[in-house]
């Protein structure tokens, strides 16, 4: 597997940011969406990455710089033909890697409380993720778990 960084315009990695917000749309409210759209997604502070098996998009996943000090992960998805196979696994350790060579010190999360997102959560816990409080623009939400890294 592959994964480079992606500039966006790609009708695969569109039609998966679509159903990834889509996804979010039929668990979450919609006060309580903070996935990003294509357009949100190419901002300068947000880097955005590709997975590939062959031709194949396995998933995605970004970096949002919220400062010199602090990231987020944005828009991790794995397409449906690739889940179970490690692809989110693959993307985290890089986004983790990334962060520590930006020089990072803490690294953070919001995602979903309802257990449709349980699997997630449980893979950022595996990487050392723990409960936090609401960082940077997020608000106290039922909807919504924060989670951050110390790097």
């Amino acid at each position: 597997m592959k994964i480079r960084i992606d500039d966006l315009s790609g009708e695969e990695i569109a039609d998966l940011l679509e159903e990834h917000l889509q996804d979010m749309a039929q668990h979450s409210p919609p006060e309580s969406i903070h996935a990003l759209d294509l357009s949100n997604l190419r901002k300068p502070e947000i880097t955005f990455w590709s997975a590939w098996e062959g031709d194949g998009l396995a998933g995605c996943g970004a970096l949002k710089e919220l400062d010199s000090d602090h990231g987020e992960i944005k828009s991790m998805r794995t397409s449906p033909s690739y889940r179970r196979k490690g692809v989110a696994k693959f993307l985290l350790e890089h986004i983790i890697e990334e962060s520590e060579r930006r020089g990072y010190k803490r690294l953070s999360l919001e995602t979903g409380s309802m257990e449709a997102f349980e699997p997630a959560r449980k893979l950022y816990a595996s990487f050392g993720f723990r409960y936090c409080e609401p960082f940077s623009d997020y608000r106290e939400d039922s909807n919504s778990v924060f989670m951050d890294k110390k790097l």
